[in-house]
């Protein structure tokens, strides 16, 4: 597999992750929390955690052919856990891997 590959696979990822996280935290936990609609969090908590650990293969995978620093991977792989930052990592891997430099450093 090639980088441009590995990217794509992990901006996909990064994308989807990050949309699952979103609706986990802003639309489902609510609905359970406060209107006491416990159904979506199941079934989206779900969803996201396989998501998760499909981002957490393509980010190892890319780190893998960058020969990223583990810490830098570690990094990134946080970024799937927090609303937003999925996003802001894609957009900042994507434009050092094309320029050939660290993702994070």
């Amino acid at each position: 597999m090639s980088v441009e590959t590995a990217l794509r696979n992990y901006r996909v990822a990064a994308w989807v992750t990050g949309i699952g996280l979103i609706a986990l935290v802003f639309v489902a936990m609510p609905l359970k929390y406060f209107l006491d609609v416990p159904g979506p969090v199941a079934v989206v908590g779900v969803t996201h955690g396989f998501l998760y650990m499909i981002y957490i293969v393509c980010t190892l995978l890319l780190a893998e052919r960058g020969r990223w620093k583990p810490l830098d991977a570690l990094l990134i792989l946080l970024a799937g856990t927090i609303p937003i930052a999925s996003f802001v990592a894609e957009r900042r891997v994507t434009a050092r891997v094309r320029a050939g430099r660290s993702p994070v450093s």
